[in-house]
């Protein structure tokens, strides 16, 4: 099953990708206890759910683009492979840069979990976003 979020942040693409687009930092990810990242997967501990290990599969910083796919769970996933791109966005609240965020996952029953985590991840940068950059 496909799930894709479109979300329009009003900061600029290079702020946002500083925290998203390092693959080691995943305070913007509710319920990490802990992340370990060796340069190619990175392994979660998570409050409730035991251990994740995802591969990034493609880092793109130019293209503010990163693929990745989760390659163990509890439970195990039959197939799972993400991206997040974000592109420069002018909207009426003015510019800032659209979010797209993109999974396709199997089992067909974990798709509204996973579609909560994306929405609370993105709650969760908004106000870190708030945070690091004050008005």
């Amino acid at each position: 099953m496909s799930i894709e979020v479109k979300h329009f942040l009003p900061y600029s693409p290079a702020t946002i990708w500083a925290i998203v687009g390092s693959p080691g930092r995943v305070d913007w990810v509710p319920g990490v206890e802990s992340c370990e990242f060796d340069g190619e997967v990175r392994r979660f501990k998570m409050e409730g759910a035991g251990g994740l290990a995802e591969r990034i599969v493609s880092h793109d910083d130019a293209q503010m683009f990163m693929e990745y796919s989760v390659v163990e769970s509890t439970p195990p996933l039959q197939s799972h492979l993400a991206s997040i791109k974000l592109n420069a966005s002018d909207s009426d609240a003015g510019q800032g840069t659209e979010f797209i965020w993109r999974t396709d996952v199997a089992p067909v029953e974990v798709a509204p979990f996973i579609k909560k985590g994306m929405l609370g991840s993105l709650a969760l940068l908004e106000q870190i976003l708030a945070a690091e950059n004050p008005a």
